[in-house]
């Protein structure tokens, strides 16, 4: 079996550290108290928080203790890294709603016999502006301040520059660092590559109002084939949460990962072992077609995200979107698999008199250009109803055809899907 630290390298989620006796404390029988910080800036934790979740979940499988924090306290303030202007501020009831979604997402992740799941506004909301001041502010130069990236990308803008709320953003993630510490005995903060000078702040912070030796340990940000960030104010955004991304969609989300991407993604997110995933990074690389990395990952994150019979349902449905099971799909599963799928209305009237060919109604959605070309395409037996092969090209739509009483689904070949909504 892999160390921790040699199972962390191999998964490409090591991306800084500021001292290399961690991985001694990371791999020897001492046990290390660890905590990394959510943002509560949404109801929902994202896709993009997975690498933190897993992480933590890793150290406590290797006998480590975890604490996962929630930031109802620097919510407040909200971070400035990655971000070109100033954050809309949240009200407190926001917030509060906010911290209470995330909460039970945080505790999927973690033992909470043993870690724990804490929210700083605990402590943040009681500390005085003086204290703060003398306290904290006393012990950092506005000189180190400015040099942190998450700082001096918005100084290089003098269109937006930087609020002294976000200013001080760092020095409350800095106290947070050191309260865990005093009050758990927390050693080891891990966050995103993008909030390093953060966390360094914090080892510093410690070392200066402790006298003890911190560590931070950064992971690399989760990103797109296209090397794009994911997050809460990027397009597409894919929820953990299952009323604002159904299963069936992550399914869909990581089913469809780009092969560059696959093998990182299982890494960062799987708990398969090394042998396993570099026999799906070969097989994919030999048989692409077969997404044998791609249905892996989605199995895998699916169930760690939502549990076994979800991502069982999500496996059916998956398989139901171009088989002819899509007729038995409950209808809330049914919808979420037609979702995406271009739709148009057609009367009911019509189809329930037998008025509706076939010919016609592939040629009016456009999933053919012409009514000769339906004809053709359907005597080839490349177009179907509700997943079945239809290979007369007089066929008529009737109301036997209606998926629970209203949709009739239409398909081209392999991949060209358009359902009609009967009104």
């Amino acid at each position: 079996m892999p160390t921790l630290s040699e199972d962390l390298r191999f998964r490409g989620v090591i991306s800084q550290v500021t001292d290399e006796q961690l991985f001694a404390r990371m791999d020897g029988g001492d046990r290390l108290t660890l905590y990394s910080g959510f943002d509560p800036s949404s109801s929902s934790l994202h896709i993009g928080n997975l690498l933190q979740l897993v992480t933590l979940r890793r150290f406590q499988l290797a006998g480590h203790r975890p604490i996962a924090l929630a930031g109802g306290g620097t919510g407040l303030i909200g971070d400035p890294g990655g971000k070109a202007g100033e954050r809309v501020l949240l009200t407190e009831a926001q917030l509060d709603e906010n911290v209470a979604g995330i909460v039970p997402q945080l505790g999927r992740f973690i033992d909470l016999s043993d870690g724990l799941v804490l929210d700083n506004s605990a402590w943040l909301s009681s500390l005085s502006v003086i204290e703060f001041l003398r306290d904290v502010g006393k012990h950092f130069t506005v000189n180190q301040m400015v040099a942190k990236e998450s700082v001096r990308a918005r100084f290089e803008r003098p269109d937006q520059g930087i609020s002294y709320t976000e200013f001080s953003y760092m020095l409350l993630q800095a106290y947070d660092f050191f309260r865990l510490h005093a009050d758990h005995g927390c050693e080891l903060q891990v966050g995103g590559s993008d909030q390093w000078g953060n966390v360094t702040i914090g080892v510093e912070l410690i070392r200066k109002l402790a006298g003890a030796h911190a560590f931070a340990m950064t992971t690399p940000l989760v990103t797109k084939a296209d090397g794009t960030k994911f997050g809460k104010t990027e397009s597409g955004t894919v929820w953990l949460a299952p009323e604002r991304t159904t299963p069936f969609r992550l399914y869909q989300f990581l089913l469809q990962s780009d092969d560059a991407v696959a093998g990182t993604y299982l890494r960062y997110f799987t708990f398969l072992c090394h042998e396993e995933i570099e026999a799906l990074d070969k097989e994919t690389a030999e048989r692409p077609e077969r997404r044998a990395a791609q249905r892996a990952l989605a199995r895998e994150v699916c169930a760690l995200v939502h549990g076994e019979e979800e991502t069982l349902r999500a496996e059916r449905a998956s398989v139901a979107l171009f088989g002819e099971e899509i007729a038995s799909l409950d209808e809330p599963t049914f919808l979420d698999v037609i979702d995406d799928a271009p739709s148009s209305r057609v009367a009911r009237d019509a189809i329930a008199r037998g008025d509706m060919s076939l010919v016609d109604a592939m040629a009016a959605t456009g999933l053919l250009s012409s009514r000769g070309e339906a004809r053709r395409v359907i005597a080839q037996g490349g177009a179907y109803v509700n997943n079945r092969r239809v290979d007369d090209a007089d066929r008529v739509l009737g109301v036997a055809d209606l998926l629970h009483g209203r949709y009739v689904v239409l398909r081209r070949g392999r991949r060209d899907v358009h359902v009609l909504a009967a009104e």
